[in-house]
C-alpha cells in the first residue's frame, strides 16, 4: 500500500517562496513517477509538475514554468515542489501523486495513489 503525505503549505504573501514536500511510505520508491497537481476553489484539478523515477527528467505546466521546481530525494522517499514568486492564482490545494510507470503522465487519471493535499493560500 502506498501512502503519500504532503506538507509545507500555508498562508503566504505575493512574491514569496514556499517549498512543499511529499513523503511516501512505499517500497521501491524509485520505481514510481511522481507528480504534483493542484485544485483551486471552484476549479478542476490541474497538472502542475512531474518527475521521472530517477529525477533526471521534469515536466511542468506552462502556467508554472520558471517559477516552480520539482525534485525528489529517493533516499528519503520524498519529493518537493519549490514555488517562487508566489501569485494569488497559486492559491489551491496541492496534491502529490504516484504511479509505477516508465514516464510521468500529465493526467490525474493516470495516477493511482494520492495524498490528502496541503493548502497554499497566497494573499495579494
Amino acid at each position: 500500500q502506498v501512502q503519500l503525505v504532503e506538507s509545507g503549505g500555508g498562508l503566504m504573501q505575493t512574491g514569496g517562496s514556499l517549498r512543499l514536500s511529499c513523503a511516501a511510505s512505499v517500497r521501491a520508491f524509485s520505481a514510481y513517477v511522481m507528480a504534483w497537481f493542484r485544485q483551486a476553489p471552484g476549479k478542476e484539478r490541474e497538472f502542475v509538475a512531474a518527475i521521472s523515477r530517477g529525477g533526471m527528467n521534469t515536466y511542468y505546466a506552462d502556467s508554472v514554468k520558471g517559477r516552480f521546481t520539482i525534485s525528489r530525494d529517493n533516499a528519503k522517499n520524498t519529493i518537493f515542489l519549490q514555488i517562487d514568486n508566489l501569485l494569488p492564482e497559486d492559491t489551491a490545494i496541492y496534491y502529490c501523486a504516484a504511479e509505477v510507470a516508465a514516464v510521468p503522465a500529465r493526467r490525474g487519471i493516470d495516477y493511482s495513489y494520492w495524498g490528502q493535499g496541503t493548502q497554499v493560500t497566497v494573499s495579494s
